[in-house]
């Protein structure tokens, strides 16, 4: 109850009964004490009720708009991250009983799997997200996050609710390339990258409905020690604990993708990526809040998108093909495709 309506019924109840009986002590001869208690006592009445009140008034959260990131960043030494979440892990104290949810924690796979292997990898751990994405030969693809708390279920029916996204995008980028007029230069270009982004989304469309094996991390929580244990399978790259996450609305995971092992890049399926530099060697990731991005801005190995999504719209497009789009996972527009752009 906010203080003003605490004060006015205080005057209500109060103000009446004081009224009366200073009245009738008025005649008395001792009616200038009696008239200097009852002031007292009110003002120290309405004194204790306004502390009151505002002990009450709740505090805001200081934690708006900070976001925890945890796993890598463009240009970060994989070696480097992945040592650096081995010794987070054997440093991890025991959860104590009263958290008997466990730690969440990062997990990285060795390859990309199917998701009826990840029952056989993740085990009973409790999930919550899982990452994926087609490797093409030569091609940029997207990055997905999907929801996943019954495990392979739930990444099964993400995939297809991907799938039939990208058949939408597909087609609305087949509609552009026949819509654009001219047979010059620019015009062949683009009309060329039209067609280039429609023969990505197929080809991930086809991939996601077949269940390809496209996953290649995944957010869990477990006890320390269960933890540990799922490290040690030979399917698992690395577990990055993170305690000092609490809300997964407020945490941005971003986990090195399979071909990765060098230096953290956009993905493209060319090859092995730069050797790291003596400073990038000996600098692990870091894992601080940092302020949630903004529009254009990002610091993920690759354009992450969270499904469930709305279907692409048809307006003209003003942003870059799917090749080299830069979406940030924090605020991502799912509806409109990216539009090709010459390279």
């Amino acid at each position: 109850m906010r203080a003003g309506n605490l004060l006015r019924q205080l005057d209500q109840r109060l103000l009446p009964p004081l009224t009366r009986a200073v009245t009738r002590m008025g005649d008395r001869p001792t009616r200038s004490g009696v008239l200097t208690w009852a002031a007292a006592l009110s003002a120290a009445a309405v004194l204790g009720t306004a502390l009151w009140a505002a002990d009450e008034t709740p505090l805001g959260d200081r934690t708006v708009g900070e976001v925890t990131r945890v796993g890598v960043s463009d240009g970060d030494s994989v070696p480097g991250y992945l040592r650096s979440a081995a010794a987070d892990l054997a440093a991890l104290a025991e959860t104590p009983p009263a958290a008997e949810d466990g730690t969440y924690a990062l997990v990285t796979l060795v390859a990309y799997l199917p998701p009826q292997r990840l029952a056989t990898v993740l085990g009973d751990v409790p999930v919550s997200t899982v990452f994926g994405r087609v490797p093409l030969p030569g091609r940029q693809t997207e990055i997905v996050k999907i929801p996943a708390l019954r495990v392979p279920d739930d990444v099964v029916a993400g995939m297809g609710e991907v799938a039939a996204r990208k058949e939408t995008e597909a087609a609305d980028y087949r509609a552009r390339a026949t819509a654009v007029d001219g047979d010059g230069e620019s015009e062949r270009e683009l009309r060329a990258l039209y067609v280039s982004g429609a023969e990505v989304a197929t080809a991930e469309a086809a991939a996601y409905r077949t269940g390809c094996a496209c996953v290649y991390a995944a957010v869990v929580r477990a006890a320390p020690a269960v933890l540990r244990g799922m490290a040690a399978r030979p399917d698992v790259r690395a577990v990055d604990p993170a305690p000092e996450v609490h809300r997964l609305d407020r945490t941005v995971f971003t986990p090195p993708l399979p071909e990765q092992r060098d230096v953290v890049r956009p993905p493209a399926d060319t090859g092995a990526s730069p050797k790291p530099t003596p400073a990038q060697r000996s600098e692990p990731a870091s894992r601080t809040p940092a302020p949630t991005a903004s529009v254009g801005e990002s610091s993920e190995p690759a354009p992450v998108v969270t499904i469930p999504l709305p279907v692409p719209s048809s307006p003209e497009p003003t942003g870059p093909p799917p090749s080299s789009v830069t979406t940030s996972p924090d605020v991502t527009d799912a509806g409109e495709p990216p539009t090709p752009t010459p390279s």
